[in-house]
């Protein structure tokens, strides 16, 4: 027990006082689900969705809470944040940096996400960040092993899980290995650039302190000559401060393509959050773990055993060593499974395409892959109109790629998003699905594809209440959910929990039929042919530069076919042939709409045609989408 001031320094300073045998013994865990395809995920930014002060919204309970001061927007409400020059400035600044979401605002909102359908969440980082920093999205990591107090106590994350549970959601952490907050300072006055040298590198100056001073000696911190050390200087816990914890080779080199440069890309810093040195070896069966690997494993099995969570969503694996994110799985996996776990899902953030994200999970045990590349792409823009189907369906199928059956390897191997936190894909630009091209029309029709597609669905927080942020930062997807100085829609001081949203109510029905249909959840997947006239057939595409069609696919589990379309034309309703398959539907069959965006229609019935082997006549509303059993 290491003493300093004669007091002792506790479990939160160092790896070595987690006391793993009273963080388990006894503790009933909450089991893993027995299929994750069988979920629905929710991302959300801690800091931009709930401090616990709405009014007017229903609770966990579906009770009417009136005791908050944050009223429901309303459509008046819109742009009231942005009315002068010097508002704009204000909202827009204040949109950088800290908002105020909290642990305790997020669990009073349980019940309004397991209303909607959602049975996983995943949360942004929830560990301490840098001192004086503006890291509110967490990846900033100053202290392994504690939570930033602005978002509350480690208690208050258990009690968040706790009541995830208690309705029926599993909570996933987002979580870093790759780099630390930026907690020291290198020597040189410049940006610190990559050092290609593999025998070099940056000195450094010194560990920040409270005040981001670099007047810290770089090593393990000796808190009697530095007292203040704690809890806001250096890095914690106190193993992190081995100086071989960091490459310290610098800036990755945006403007030289360092992103994709070898090896600059695996151990540069991202510009100021640095590196950590996880470990050495190019064959991935012999790879040499670090000691900071080994420690950020412990650390990570303590956040599942305190807290409870049922996965972790890994953040920037393409810039981790394969042979430290195997060891990481490993070491994870078997934790998990030896307290009860069998299932705890690794969701691996892995940029550079199928073929990559494929291969990085067959060789490090990952679970699934992010994805947020292509998927989202195609999915955004086909909905739109502005996009073949093929372009986006085939992605499931393309065996020759990924090496794999056409219909069984994305099932529970990819997670698939409309809208995310950064948007990559668009550049400098953001812009969520609903800011342009008729976006708020075509919203539920995005989220349904989504949610009943192949993979696993995950809904970008604030989708279903039509946010629309755009602009040239990150900052302009993240609007808050509850108001404070950075509302959605340009807005402050008003919330966005509103269950009567048409978005919000019809996502719920479809969600609900997901739930209790195997086939939405787990069947194969078939991008359907359609016809005009009952004789020719042939795949929607665009024509003109766009779609304005019916656009159909099936879900097939056990010889039972589900028929799903969706029309991209917003001004009027579109009717087709749409070919379903032979075996399973005789002549004569009938289908039925159990789902449609125009209430008339459930309950009607269509029939079963010998035609293109068998297809079936269908109207889908404009902008609509329809289920068909």
């Amino acid at each position: 027990m290491i003493r300093f001031d004669n007091k002792s320094i506790d479990s939160e300073k160092s790896i070595k006082e987690i006391d793993f045998n009273k963080l388990i013994e006894g503790n009933n865990f909450h089991p893993s689900p027995h299929a994750w395809e069988d979920q629905v995920l929710y991302f959300l930014m801690l800091d931009r969705f709930s401090d616990g002060n709405e009014k007017g919204y229903t609770d966990n309970d579906g009770n009417p809470v009136n005791t908050g001061t944050t009223l429901p927007f309303t459509p008046e409400d819109k742009e009231n944040a942005v009315k002068t020059p010097e508002d704009k400035t204000k909202w827009e600044r204040a949109g950088r940096t800290w908002v105020g979401g909290t642990l305790k605002g997020l669990e009073s909102k349980m019940g309004y996400l397991k209303r909607l359908g959602v049975t996983a969440v995943w949360v942004s980082p929830v560990f301490k960040q840098v001192a004086k920093s503006d890291s509110y999205h967490g990846y900033g990591i100053q202290n392994f092993l504690e939570v930033d107090p602005r978002f509350g106590t480690r208690e208050d994350l258990k009690s968040m899980v706790k009541t995830a549970h208690k309705h029926g959601i599993y909570i996933i952490l987002d979580i870093i290995l790759n780099h630390a907050g930026d907690v020291f300072s290198y020597c040189v006055q410049d940006a610190p650039w990559f050092n290609s040298n593999p025998e070099n590198t940056y000195e450094v100056k010194g560990w920040y302190d409270q005040n981001r001073k670099a007047v810290i000696p770089f090593g393990t911190i000796d808190l009697n000559k530095h007292p203040h050390a704690y809890p806001e200087g250096g890095v914690w816990p106190l193993e992190f401060q081995e100086p071989e914890t960091f490459t310290r080779k610098g800036y990755i080199r945006s403007d030289h393509g360092g992103w994709d440069n070898y090896p600059e890309y695996l151990q540069g810093d991202f510009f100021s959050l640095k590196d950590i040195s996880l470990g050495s070896g190019e064959d991935i069966d012999k790879y040499v773990p670090s000691r900071a690997l080994l420690n950020l494993c412990e650390v990570y099995k303590f956040w599942i055993a305190f807290a409870d969570v049922d996965g972790f969503r890994v953040d920037t694996v393409k810039h981790m060593d394969p042979g430290a994110t195997r060891r990481f799985a490993q070491e994870i996996h078997e934790f998990a499974q030896g307290i009860g776990k069998e299932n705890f899902y690794l969701i691996g953030e892995i940029t550079g395409g199928r073929k990559f994200a494929y291969e990085t999970l067959g060789n490090t045990g990952m679970d699934a892959a992010l994805g947020i590349d292509d998927i989202q792409d195609k999915l955004e823009y086909l909905v739109k109109g502005y996009r073949d189907p093929e372009e986006y369906f085939d992605l499931f199928r393309n065996s020759l790629l990924v090496n794999r059956g056409a219909h069984t390897w994305f099932k529970n191997k990819v997670v698939t998003t409309l809208d995310d936190h950064d948007q990559v894909r668009k550049g400098n630009h953001k812009a969520r699905f609903c800011a342009y091209d008729d976006g708020d029309k075509f919203i539920l029709n995005a989220l349904a594809l989504n949610a009943l597609s192949l993979g696993i669905p995950c809904i970008y927080y604030g989708s279903e209440q039509l946010f629309d942020g755009h602009g040239d930062g990150d900052q302009y997807l993240r609007e808050t959910m509850f108001g404070g100085e950075y509302g959605a829609f340009r807005s402050r001081e008003r919330h966005f929990f509103n269950e009567e949203t048409w978005v919000y109510k019809e996502l719920s029905k479809i969600l609900k039929i997901r739930r209790n249909n195997i086939i939405l959840r787990r069947g194969r997947q078939y991008l359907r042919p359609i016809s005009l006239d009952g004789k020719i057939f042939f795949t929607p595409q665009k024509m003109g530069g766009e779609m304005r069609s019916v656009l159909g696919w099936s879900r097939i589990f056990n010889n039972r076919e589900v028929l799903l379309a969706i029309n991209t034309d917003a001004q009027n309703p579109r009717e087709a042939w749409v070919t379903i398959d032979n075996d399973i539907n005789p002549a004569g069959k009938t289908l039925k709409y159990i789902y449609s965006t125009d209430e008339n229609q459930i309950g009607d019935e269509v029939t079963v045609h010998p035609l293109n082997g068998k297809s079936t006549f269908i109207t889908v509303p404009p902008a609509g989408f329809v289920i068909l059993e």
